[in-house]
């Protein structure tokens, strides 16, 4: 075997890593929180190349649920379309939508709020029975977006 020079094998090795590199520079926040700050444990979304990772919202108004399964799903629907307009896409650009839901009885009203907001295909989706979520919320969604 040929053995190779120093700097033959920085270079290789530098090339091997570039695409790691050049990805771990290209991430952006949409409404970002940082440790150093007070603020909450996470951001909203973060933007990696194409994609984009929504972190899960819950529909309130003011801090509180609102009266009907509906308006709550409404809420978060537009809460995710706000923040994929920031990103410069649309709900039709989700690729995955996860929501957690304390009682599943509401599905139906759901999926009347949620089926209005798209006009081409729905996104691969997972409505999970989770139990309990923060601030006695009905729903809480999280999503994946390409453009």
């Amino acid at each position: 075997m040929i053995a190779l020079n120093r700097s033959r094998q920085l270079l290789i090795v530098f090339l091997l890593f570039l695409p790691a590199l050049a990805a771990a520079q290209d991430k952006s926040f949409i409404n970002p929180s940082h440790a150093s700050g007070d603020g909450l444990p996470f951001s909203g979304a973060v933007m990696v190349e194409d994609t984009l990772y929504l972190s899960g919202m819950l529909g309130l108004v003011n801090g509180e649920v609102p009266a009907t399964p509906e308006e709550e799903a409404r809420l978060i629907m537009e809460q995710f379309k706000a923040t994929l307009a920031e990103a410069d896409m649309t709900m039709d650009d989700l690729v995955s939508v996860t929501i957690y839901c304390s009682d599943v009885s509401h599905y139906a009203a759901f999926n009347s709020v949620y089926r209005t907001y798209f006009t081409g295909n729905y996104p691969a989706r997972a409505f999970i029975g989770s139990g309990a979520l923060l601030f006695d919320a009905r729903f809480e969604m999280q999503g994946i977006a390409v453009k």
